[in-house]
């Protein structure tokens, strides 16, 4: 599991709902982050209430680092034409703990197995496309201590590393926490140690998973 932390994985930061018209029927796709199955099923039971005058409620979902729990429903559309076709397009993004219902609104014009597959898929698309995806990834918090001297080396060596600097505070010397992805540990203590003369003082502390949302950094 460590390998895999270490790499990352993709899923929702904050659902969306995205809609398409297919030959005059309406698909609407509800995107939410769910942690457990329990979850999903409530928040599959919530759009069934919220759109009780559809035709179909279709869903799919997919939870655990490593995607291994996934379930799909067609909703009376026909076999595999919906659910699967849906829970395909989570897969290939990579998005694990999330769920989504594609509502339809039947338009008196029938799309055939791959029409609706098609559409299934596309509404999907466009529903990831309104949500916030965020790639979470495994650090750990260093905090570097350091005198005046050697803060602009610090720095100058955090930007060209891209580590982020979280917390700054100046007193008699510099306090600075920075987040280190997994697997950078020995080699960013390496590069202080060398960037300060062996002066920087560390101490590393809290391990966390973290992803970038608009250039910000999300600890979780």
């Amino acid at each position: 599991m460590a390998d895999l932390k270490d790499k990352g994985y993709k899923t929702i930061y904050e659902g969306g709902e995205g809609e398409i018209v297919e030959k005059k029927s309406r698909f609407i796709a509800t995107v939410r982050p769910v942690e457990t199955e329990e979850e999903a099923v409530a928040f599959i039971n919530e759009m069934k209430k919220k759109y009780w005058d559809a035709r179909h409620n279709c869903s799919a979902f997919v939870i655990g680092e490593r995607q291994e729990l996934t379930r799909c429903s067609d909703d009376g559309e026909p076999a595999q034409t919906a659910g699967r076709p849906m829970l395909d397009v989570l897969l290939k993004e990579g998005i694990t703990n999330v769920a989504v219902v594609v509502t339809r609104y039947f338009g008196g014009v029938l799309l055939g197995s791959g029409g609706l597959v098609r559409a299934y898929q596309s509404a999907v698309c466009a529903g990831l496309l309104a949500s916030k995806i965020v790639e979470k990834r495994q650090g750990r918090i260093l905090l570097v201590s350091t005198d005046y001297h050697g803060v602009g080396k610090l720095q100058y060596l955090f930007g060209q590393e891209n580590i982020r600097i979280l917390d700054s505070e100046y007193a008699a010397d510099v306090k600075m926490k920075v987040l280190v992805p997994m697997g950078e540990k020995e080699r960013i203590e390496k590069e202080i140690t060398e960037q300060t003369c062996g002066t920087a003082g560390m101490e590393w502390l809290d391990l966390v998973m973290y992803g970038e949302i608009d250039k910000e950094i999300l600890l979780f």
